[in-house]
């Protein structure tokens, strides 16, 4: 079966171009005019992954966003304009796994979901959870198989590329992982994402154990060159 993407966005335009470019690579597409309508449709009609634009009328990108993470982890890619910066950094900073600015390229806005549904299919694909599979740092625990995190024994809801972002640190404590080689782990190489996206995932990770424990200090940033999972 074809992965299903949700389209959401004001412009019409962008809707029919859009779709029909994704329906041409081979998705199913839904496609909704703003956020409270894509709300009750994914709902009843849940997707593989959402695209959605930020300044919507009734409810915004962000607002649909906020509503969806309450329940579920879908992949989600936001359209910004090109000066919409604090927006996008908000965006990553509540779930988001990824942003594309207006004007965009459509076959940049295909292998970012591409890439994006890779990810996922590789978690829901590995089968059965082998001990050796665990990667367990002092009170972090994570299991790739089912994309599960907790610390301290208490889940840690992370997103995709979220996961992917610590998993890349926690296999090697101590050992800094640059901006460029975080990209990589949590993207592909083929894949260009500004620094800024890294630093805001970071943050977002950060905050996230700290919900669960406020004195989490394991991710340590070496400015100027990266970050690090501390070493035990």
């Amino acid at each position: 079966m074809s992965p299903t993407i949700a389209l959401v966005d004001d412009d019409k335009n962008i809707l029919t171009s859009v779709s029909m470019t994704l329906e041409a690579e081979g998705f199913t597409v839904t496609t909704y005019k703003d956020g409270a309508e894509a709300l009750t449709g994914l709902h009843r009609r849940p997707v593989d992954l959402a695209v959605l634009d930020i300044k919507m009328p009734r409810m915004d990108g962000m607002e649909l966003l906020s509503e969806l993470r309450k329940a579920s982890n879908l992949p989600v890619i936001f359209l910004t304009s090109k000066d919409d910066e604090i927006d996008e950094l908000l965006g990553l900073r509540m779930g988001a796994d990824d942003y594309i600015k207006k004007p965009f390229s459509q076959r940049l806005l295909i292998e970012r979901i591409r890439a994006l549904l890779r990810r996922r299919e590789m978690d829901e694909t590995k089968g059965g959870t082998e001990v050796k599979d665990l990667i367990t740092r002092g009170e972090l625990m994570m299991d790739p198989s089912r994309h599960m995190c907790t610390w301290k024994g208490d889940p840690v809801n992370l997103t995709v590329t979220e996961f992917l972002l610590l998993q890349s640190l926690a296999q090697r404590p101590g050992h800094v992982k640059s901006r460029d080689q975080l990209i990589d782990a949590a993207y592909g190489e083929h894949i260009y994402v500004d620094d800024r996206t890294i630093d805001s995932h970071i943050k977002r990770l950060r905050k996230k154990f700290r919900d669960v424990d406020r004195g989490f200090a394991e991710i340590e940033t070496l400015y100027g060159v990266g970050y690090r999972y501390r070493a035990a």
